[in-house]
């Protein structure tokens, strides 16, 4: 006798449901296995993570803020790349958008330089996804004109964004009073008029964590009442009955790269001028790939974006709260990070096929 893979004639929407909770529980514990080889108590390692930041009254007054402030860039990310992935197209330099978005961003304000005038933030805003919108569309352009890889090209425009991110940090963008140190005005510190403060003292709530939950109900009103959300879904379920219907593929390429960018640019101006505060060489935080993660982990689903990204955010408040006081590497983290999607993947084998023992006259 022997295990098999038997194809499923219809995904299970049961396993479907049940995966992503399956793949944190297979996390805790393959990385409990990865804490205790390093020599942590595997049990205190995972409470650390997923309890002590909510409900240990040492750091809960600090942490629980922190949930929004980690989750907002994550949500705005994720939900523009489910828009592309729903479609089967694959946006995998959301991180390049992100850092656009805040160049361009900061930069309008920072030209403006010290305006008190309550239009410059919004312009800002506006700046900051018209810079992660056009970074989108090199990708968008060069798939419908040239039919090159969105995957390839979207990864490659990450490292160029990186180093003009370090060009402009040391130069264009380069605080003129900071000494010669490389970064621009601390917008928190230096221009009120120009950073993204918390709207209620000691929430964590930002004009991002607004532009988050806002993103998250136009996605599912465009996805369950929008033309578009129908041809989204359409084009990734079924692309010979998408065409045969009329989608424009040209149009849904444009429309779902340009929206991941724009939200992914947003996303990068809110965060320099809120909780990073001003642009510097390593701004980059990898937002942008975590958040292919939320994407995944949130079945793709708006609803199931704003929970796996508060998810996510608390795994990086435990994972920094477990490097301080248990002293885990910071690769440790990022790894128990990554598992997520990887446990997510392999769980997603069982949506689609179910084990059957058989015996080898059988077989």
């Amino acid at each position: 006798m022997r295990f098999v893979l038997e194809k499923r004639p219809a995904p299970s929407r049961l396993m479907l449901g049940l995966t992503p909770i399956l793949a944190v529980i297979a996390t805790m514990l393959a990385g409990g296995v990865m804490f205790w080889a390093l020599g942590a108590n595997p049990v205190e390692a995972i409470r650390t993570i997923f309890v002590d930041p909510l409900f240990d009254p040492t750091f809960a007054s600090y942490s629980r803020p922190q949930l929004l402030v980690k989750a907002a860039p994550l949500i705005l990310i994720a939900i523009g790349l489910s828009l592309g992935f729903r479609a089967g197209i694959w946006n995998i330099g959301a991180e390049g958008q992100y850092i656009i978005g805040a160049v361009v961003g900061a930069g309008v304000g920072l030209a403006f330089y010290p305006t008190e005038s309550r239009l410059v933030f919004p312009a800002m805003v506006l700046a900051g996804a018209f810079g992660g919108w056009v970074w989108a569309m090199i990708p968008a352009l060069l798939k419908t004109r040239l039919g090159t890889n969105e995957i390839l090209v979207s990864l490659m425009l990450v490292y160029v964004a990186e180093n003009i991110l370090a060009s402009v940090a040391s130069g264009l963008l380069k605080n003129p009073e900071g000494r010669g140190f490389p970064g621009s005005r601390n917008f928190a510190r230096d221009y009120p008029a120009a950073s993204n403060l918390e709207l209620l003292p000691g929430t964590g709530m930002h004009w991002g964590v607004i532009a988050a939950f806002i993103a998250v109900i136009a996605a599912y009103v465009l996805m369950t009442r929008h033309k578009m959300g129908f041809a989204i879904r359409l084009t990734g379920e079924a692309p010979r009955a998408a065409r045969f219907a009329g989608v424009n593929p040209t149009r849904l390429v444009v429309f779902s790269l340009g929206m991941a960018g724009a939200l992914a640019g947003m996303a990068g101006l809110f965060e320099v001028s809120g909780p990073a505060g001003q642009i510097s060489i390593d701004f980059g935080s990898g937002y942008g790939f975590t958040a292919i993660i939320v994407a995944f982990l949130g079945r793709l689903h708006p609803i199931g974006i704003l929970l796996a990204g508060l998810l996510m955010a608390l795994t990086y408040i435990g994972g920094e709260l477990a490097q301080l006081m248990l002293g885990m590497p910071a690769a440790a983290i990022q790894l128990f990070q990554g598992m997520l999607l990887f446990f997510l993947l392999a769980m997603d084998v069982f949506a689609n096929y179910r084990i059957r023992l058989k015996t080898r006259e059988a077989a």
